[in-house]
């Protein structure tokens, strides 16, 4: 009978350890927790230190996360949409099956990252600071990337279908199976916009080369392989 309490209140003190929906956790030091599947929906954590910590299959949605650290932090199953991670940091941040969403992502870095299907859709990301990242399988459809540099970045399975591409550069990027179309009728204005991006020094797949060679892209410094 003991025992079976004892089970008891410790599933309860888990329960609602990782429960801080609408709280205010302003500047918090969470560092190295491990809080799986944990609730911060509405919450207040701007400022708050999540470095190195286990947040896989959390929910941040709706929350003010400005100026958060989150590096080096396991982010797998993450929702991040919906919220304000203005100016936060993910360096070396496990980043899989991550949704971003809807974020306010102004000054947030991503540094030194591997992003693995994870969705940065109908995202402002003009402001967002991406440096020594990979991307794989990542979805920027319907995001404003107008004048971003991804210079020497890597690029695999990724879409930016119906996105603001206007005088992006992926110079000296590696570039494979990657979609520019946007998804409905070519136009004028559409092949304008890619014509505006820059590939000098760039590799790329021969499928990759040929849908951007269709679109009117400016190929004459490409390496196809």
């Amino acid at each position: 009978m003991n025992q079976k309490l004892t089970m008891g209140s410790s599933s309860m003190d888990r329960q609602v350890v990782t429960n801080f929906n609408a709280s205010s956790l302003v500047g918090s030091d969470l560092a190295g927790v491990t809080a799986h599947k944990g609730q911060f929906k509405g919450s207040a954590l701007s400022g708050s230190d999540f470095s190195g910590a286990d947040m896989t299959g959390s929910t941040f949605r709706g929350s003010d996360v400005r100026e958060a650290n989150f590096d080096g932090a396991n982010l797998t199953d993450c929702s991040l949409s919906t919220l304000d991670l203005t100016n936060a940091s993910f360096n070396k941040t496990i980043l899989v099956r991550t949704d971003f969403s809807k974020s306010g992502l102004g000054g947030t870095k991503f540094t030194d990252v591997r992003l693995t299907d994870v969705t940065l859709t109908m995202t402002d990301l003009r402001e967002t600071i991406f440096e020594g990242c990979l991307f794989e399988g990542v979805d920027f459809s319907n995001s404003d990337l107008s004048g971003k540099s991804f210079d020497g970045q890597t690029f695999i399975g990724v879409k930016f279908e119906k996105a603001a591409l206007t005088d992006v550069s992926f110079k000296g990027a590696a570039l494979r199976n990657v979609s520019f179309h946007p998804g409905f009728t070519l136009t004028k204005k559409y092949f304008r916009m890619i014509q505006t991006i820059r590939f000098d020094g760039a590799t790329m797949d021969k499928l990759t080369f040929a849908a951007l060679k269709g679109m009117d892209a400016d190929l004459s410094n490409v390496t196809v392989v």
